[in-house]
């Protein structure tokens, strides 16, 4: 463990913000029509083994790619090699050719994004895995009453139309935290979308383990065979429901080869969690919440077939939330199949390595950055962001 050195490696643009018209729910333009004319790059093609001990982390560090942003909690790539980052507030940026945009926004949504509370705002972002051909994007942002909108647009080539918004979900939110956030689109071609228990503190209305709500957990859509969304008939419960008894899933993602879908899920008060969904699950997994904080006992009691996260830590060093990360796959061998992840507070980053059935969870990096989440790009590599507005990557010295 050690505290690295960060190095500059992008020129920072002026910064100059945008407005736009009020919103239009009931327009949407055409995915025919998106303009969108880049060179798509060819995937590689080169399987790489996963590597089967934890790289001596004083030879790797956090470079500087980007700063000045206003609060990103998201990053994403597309299929051209650009970067788009999220900011709370509710904009998307670019960071293209090895430069970030602050000239102009993407999308400036910022007119219905509710971010009254820390834990609200736009918070999420998923392209469409044929994004190169329809253009279409999907957001999770907190709106009008604190409630929970997912919602679609269409872009264009720089830019994309605010008008083009179609809502396709909108979740009432009894409290202003434990939103979640997460949404990802898993190998299967459906939407995976990660919702809190509703907040306050220790699930009062019981969310996590209720099957007759969407709060406190991972839902599965069909975004391509009905509008706004079909129920994808293999779902365990028969409404959008994928995976329940979840806290707070700020930030999950899928690993790029094995399709595992890793799961940061943020703890009460003492313990923080990682969950793992492995490809080929039909679903239906309860990770515990409210009866079990990572593998301990909160409320006591529950079924005995709660899941048990594959790595947890505690709030004794000062950890408060864990924020989801990545499954490296990137140019750097000796990092590839590492899961890593992060705490808020502390910058604190973990790896996970699975070693036959069981995990390893090792310590590896103390960033003093307050992570609000990981990225990866079309390549394999994985940045962290930062609240106080910066990008970085993992990289070797």
């Amino acid at each position: 463990m050690k505290r690295f050195l960060i190095l500059l490696i992008l020129p920072i643009l002026a910064c100059n913000g945008l407005s736009t018209p009020p919103p239009s729910t009931s327009e949407t333009a055409s995915p025919t029509s998106t303009g969108i004319a880049l060179t798509q790059p060819s995937p590689p093609t080169e399987p790489t083994p996963n590597a089967s001990t934890f790289p001596n982390p004083d030879a790797y560090e956090w470079q500087l790619v980007a700063e000045r942003l206003d609060r990103p909690v998201d990053l994403q790539p597309d299929p051209f090699g650009r970067l788009w980052v999220v900011e709370k507030l509710g904009h998307i940026r670019l960071i293209q050719n090895r430069q970030l945009d602050l000239d102009s926004f993407f999308l400036n949504i910022d007119d219905r994004v509710n971010d009254e509370s820390n834990e609200m705002g736009l918070l999420g972002l998923a392209l469409h895995p044929h994004f190169a051909q329809n253009g279409y994007f999907y957001v999770n942002y907190t709106g009008a009453r604190g409630d929970t909108f997912i919602s679609r647009f269409t872009a264009g080539e720089n830019s994309a139309d605010p008008h083009s918004e179609v809502i396709l979900l909108r979740v009432k939110q009894p409290y202003p935290n434990h939103n979640g956030g997460a949404m990802n689109f898993g190998p299967d071609g459906y939407l995976y979308l990660g919702l809190g228990d509703g907040g306050s503190g220790g699930d009062p209305e019981g969310n996590g383990q209720s099957l007759d709500t969407l709060l406190g957990k991972i839902l599965r859509i069909d975004v391509d065979s009905a509008e706004p969304y079909a129920i994808p008939a293999d779902n365990p419960f028969g409404d959008e429901i994928w995976a329940y008894g979840l806290r707070n899933p700020w930030r999950m993602s899928f690993d790029s080869v094995t399709g595992d879908l890793y799961i940061g899920d943020v703890g009460q008060g003492e313990w923080e969690e990682v969950d793992i969904i492995p490809a080929g699950s039909r679903g239906g997994e309860n990770f515990g919440w409210d009866h079990r904080e990572g593998m301990h006992d909160f409320e006591g009691g529950g079924p005995a077939d709660m899941i048990d996260p594959i790595a947890e830590y505690d709030h004794g060093e000062g950890g408060c939330s864990v924020t989801g990360g990545y499954v490296y796959r990137g140019a750097m061998p000796e990092w590839n199949g590492i899961y890593l992840y992060g705490d808020y507070c502390t910058g604190q980053v973990w790896g996970v390595i699975r070693s036959g059935e069981a995990w390893q969870n090792q310590l590896l990096f103390d960033t003093d950055v307050t992570i609000t989440s990981f990225g990866q790009d079309k390549n394999g590599e994985v940045y962290i962001l930062s609240d106080s507005g910066a990008v970085y990557v993992l990289a070797s010295k």
